[in-house]
């Protein structure tokens, strides 16, 4: 559900870039990977686009999040957001791995780095070998008690506590506990 700014200022804003730039709709749209008609609509305020839509527009204007946003409402009981509704998560399948159930809530990638953030699941006695990404992850334990294998380090984290660390060293997250622990996953991957 996406609440706030008013539709036609997101599509005038669209447009007002795009014109300043003197770039043609079809170009917007086939360097968004949208339809030419999608982008019409949304320039002409008759629909909104989705969160990642809206950011692979943004960055075919060859504009920066910071700046589309930056004059489009000051007006903070009016601010623009998308909610993500529990039901729209994806279940998503990493790594060899038993009690990892991981479900995907948003992703999104710009030129040099990709959003991701992720609800994790962790059953107790999970099992799966030491992983490492190519990026920065940071870890917000919702529920539960974890031991989390970082290099050759063992951290304890307990319901509230958070984690911030360079992927590529090899980790894993164990759960001792008895209950699931639940576990909100964000990385900042790479893009080569």
């Amino acid at each position: 559900m996406t609440k706030g700014i008013e539709i036609g200022l997101i599509g005038k804003r669209i447009k007002e870039i795009r014109l300043s730039k003197e770039y043609k709709l079809t170009d917007i749209a086939l360097k968004a990977k949208v339809s030419k008609g999608l982008l019409s609509r949304v320039e002409n305020g008759r629909t909104i686009p989705s969160l990642p839509v809206l950011f692979a527009i943004i960055s075919a204007l060859e504009e920066s999040a910071a700046s589309f946003f930056e004059n489009l409402n000051t007006n903070y009981d009016n601010c623009f957001y998308q909610v993500i509704r529990k039901e729209e998560y994806q279940p998503l399948i990493k790594e060899d791995s038993v009690g990892f159930n991981y479900f995907s809530i948003f992703s999104y990638s710009f030129t040099d780095i990709t959003f991701q953030s992720v609800l994790l699941h962790l059953e107790p006695d999970s099992k799966r070998e030491p992983v490492t990404t190519d990026g920065m992850e940071y870890i917000y334990l919702i529920d539960g008690e974890i031991e989390y294998k970082l290099g050759n380090e063992n951290i304890q984290l307990k319901k509230g506590d958070s984690i911030f660390f360079d992927g590529r060293i090899p980790h894993l997250k164990i759960n001792n506990s008895g209950k699931i622990a639940v576990i909100l996953v964000i990385y900042l991957l790479f893009n080569k």
